[in-house]
């Protein structure tokens, strides 16, 4: 009877999908990584047992999804080594909207409904909002109890981040919604912490029973995250000193030797642990020329700087115009070679041009172009110092896709460069070129001229407009009536505008190209003439 107790209680973990934990109460100890191996803190927290995950594992996919409510709750209770309990919970009163969660939830909120000195008081209306999205101000609180301290005693809710950060929890603080990565990195953060009377946490959840006898952490080296005023986050080692990217090895990562590596030691390749927000498969290993293994952060050589003697010392970034700190977030980079200088990469190193053809916010680089010359996007905005973020954007190309812009200019990549800090596609028929961010003006082409068809008196205008090929067509409606403009040859298509709205086209082949109004096509036409 006993055994068939057990089971059932282990059949209703496996069927908690939204449960962070699982039932059992011991967990494997974590295998010791090779001596290059990154570890992210998602595997580590499921290897301890700490992190369930959905149907299928801890995928990309479950730790990008927001972290809930009911999720907060059950780290507590799993903390305190109270989840098998609570799951088991047969609850005769529970919170109005109990129903929003599987069964195995609904005994957990009832169970924390039934204990109100844990804490979770619900909402003030009888519900919990177990769905509600966590921010890490909310975690970190839940942290801290599982650690001993009381909120409202030991600190305020409002100062829940400042006292965390001083007992050593801060990699996921200022984030209003979380992630199930960041309770990955949080929880492992928590597992390196003290308890409030001083003890070892992880120390003190083995005892408990909560761990194995036999779990440990990864060894080596850490990624820290560390969130800079000015730079925003950056990466730092375990003891919070400041990792660089050198510009020059986009070309040749084994660009800084003799006094430069006295002046700029490697970090050097190892276990390293990563938080979970980070990929394991950016970091790689550089075995240098000098016999060295350093480590890569998605194919930049990562640095120190002898100058930076205090965690969060950042002096090391822009020296020389060519040092910049390590991030994450960067939607493009910089290169530098000899003969170049100073060049836009994607955040992997790979070269970025400008078509001398393009225009601000115009392309017109289509077809066996584009093949050879595929646009680049990037969604974030953050660049290395000294290229200004105002002038990074991006613009909607005709198949509805994005691209990513300088000063309004299209980035594009070439096919032929195949590997970190190749420019095959410098001067290519002489039209395109790398750009350097200081000191790029824009293209030779000619900006296009504006026209606009004012549509007035069921009429498009007198006789035929010619333009230049290029130019921008603004159609604007001045009728009570709506009217539209459609080509005869499929080219453009103007939907029905109503009064006083407008659209533009831009047409760049030359030709004639006669249009009507869809509504009034039998007397209604125009003419455009591209030259």
């Amino acid at each position: 009877m006993k055994g068939t107790y057990l089971n059932l209680l282990g059949m209703i973990a496996l069927l908690c999908a939204t449960l962070l934990l699982p039932l059992s109460a011991a967990a494997e100890p974590v295998a010791a990584p090779s001596a290059t191996s990154v570890t992210s803190d998602a595997k580590t927290a499921s290897t301890l047992g700490l992190l369930l995950g959905d149907g299928s594992g801890v995928t990309d996919a479950y730790l990008a999804k927001g972290a809930t409510r009911i999720q907060a709750a059950v780290i507590a209770l799993r903390l305190q080594g109270r989840l098998a309990e609570a799951m088991a919970y047969r609850p005769t009163d529970n919170f109005a909207d109990a129903a929003m969660v599987g069964e195995s939830n609904q005994a957990v909120l009832g169970f924390l409904k039934a204990h109100p000195e844990l804490g979770w008081n619900g909402t003030g209306d009888g519900k919990f909002m177990p769905l509600a999205p966590i921010s890490s101000q909310q975690l970190y609180k839940v942290l801290l109890e599982s650690l001993g301290y009381r909120s409202g005693t030991d600190f305020d809710y409002a100062q829940t981040e400042a006292f965390a950060a001083g007992k050593g929890l801060n990699q996921i603080a200022g984030n209003a919604a979380i992630t199930n990565a960041h309770i990955a990195t949080a929880l492992i953060e928590a597992l390196g912490a003290k308890t409030a009377d001083g003890a070892a946490f992880f120390a003190s959840l083995q005892a408990k029973g909560v761990l194995s006898a036999s779990a440990s952490l990864p060894s080596g080296e850490r990624i820290r995250l560390h969130k800079d005023a000015k730079l925003g986050t950056i990466f730092t080692d375990s003891k919070g000193m400041t990792l660089y990217f050198f510009t020059k090895d986009a070309a040749d990562p084994n660009s800084c030797t003799g006094d430069c590596l006295k002046a700029w030691p490697i970090f050097p390749a190892g276990e390293l642990q990563i938080p979970a927000t980070l990929n394991a498969a950016d970091f790689g290993v550089l075995n240098r020329t000098d016999g060295a293994a350093q480590m890569t952060y998605k194919g930049w050589p990562l640095y120190y700087f002898a100058k930076d003697t205090a965690p969060g010392d950042t002096f090391g970034e822009t020296v020389g115009g060519v040092w910049f700190v390590a991030k994450a977030d960067y939607a493009a980079m910089l290169g530098t070679s000899k003969t170049l200088g100073n060049y836009l990469t994607d955040d992997m190193g790979r070269t970025l041009y400008y078509f001398d053809k393009d225009t601000p916010g115009a392309s017109v680089c289509e077809g066996t172009c584009l093949a050879n010359w595929p646009a680049y996007y990037a969604s974030g905005s953050a660049l290395p110092t000294g290229a200004n973020a105002a002038d990074w954007g991006s613009l909607t190309r005709a198949d509805g896709s994005k691209q990513s812009t300088y000063k309004g200019y299209p980035l594009y990549y070439f096919i032929k460069d195949t590997k970190h800090g190749d420019t095959l596609g410098q001067d290519v028929n002489h039209v395109w070129f790398v750009l350097n961010p200081a000191t790029f003006t824009g293209t030779t082409a000619p900006v296009p001229k504006t026209y606009t068809i004012e549509i007035k008196d069921y009429s498009f205008g007198m006789g035929p407009l010619t333009v230049e090929a290029g130019s921008h067509i603004v159609f604007k409606n001045e009728d009570d009536v709506s009217h539209s403009a459609v080509a005869v040859d499929g080219s453009f298509s103007v939907p029905l505008l109503a009064k006083n709205e407008s659209y533009t086209i831009t047409l760049t082949k030359p030709g004639t190209y006669d249009f009507y109004c869809q509504p009034h096509m039998k007397f209604m036409t125009g003419q455009i003439i591209v030259i």
